[in-house]
């Protein structure tokens, strides 16, 4: 099994008990960047999957395609979450995170590749009509 599939296989099934065997998966300096967060090292990675479990219930990463190169690879992925206080899931969203390795075969980099705004803020009342609204004001009409 390569590097990226043994890490699509953790992403795929996280679960917040997984969290206490990031070092497994992560080397102690590894940087993970989204639209909301840039850390660095395993106690930062842990906090942003702790935040993500503390605010959304039924959280889980759907792999729906990878490619490898020698020391990185892409993992497209849908992202099915319902927030706490909502009565439903949500829509899920997609992106892209591009994952480089260390010789070890652990994580060093996983940079989220997602549009915050198309995917997650439209979905909310007040802040979706807005981005509707700028996307109509700045896309091409025919």
């Amino acid at each position: 099994m390569t590097a990226l599939e043994r890490y699509c296989e953790f992403f795929g099934n996280l679960e917040p008990a997984d969290l206490d065997r990031l070092d497994v998966v992560f080397v102690e300096n590894a940087r993970f960047k989204d639209p909301f967060n840039e850390v660095t090292g395993i106690g930062g990675i842990r906090s942003v999957f702790e935040h993500m479990y503390a605010n959304c219930s039924m959280a889980r990463f759907e792999i729906m395609e990878s490619t490898e190169g020698e020391q990185h690879g892409y993992i497209r992925w849908r992202f099915h979450f319902q927030l706490k206080r909502d009565k439903a899931p949500r829509r899920p969203f997609e992106g892209v995170s591009r994952v480089s390795f260390a010789e070890d075969g652990r994580v060093r980099e996983h940079i989220d590749y997602w549009d915050a705004a198309g995917e997650l803020y439209s979905q909310f009342p007040v802040i979706g009509g807005l981005m509707r609204w700028l996307r109509k004001r700045l896309s091409v009409s025919d």
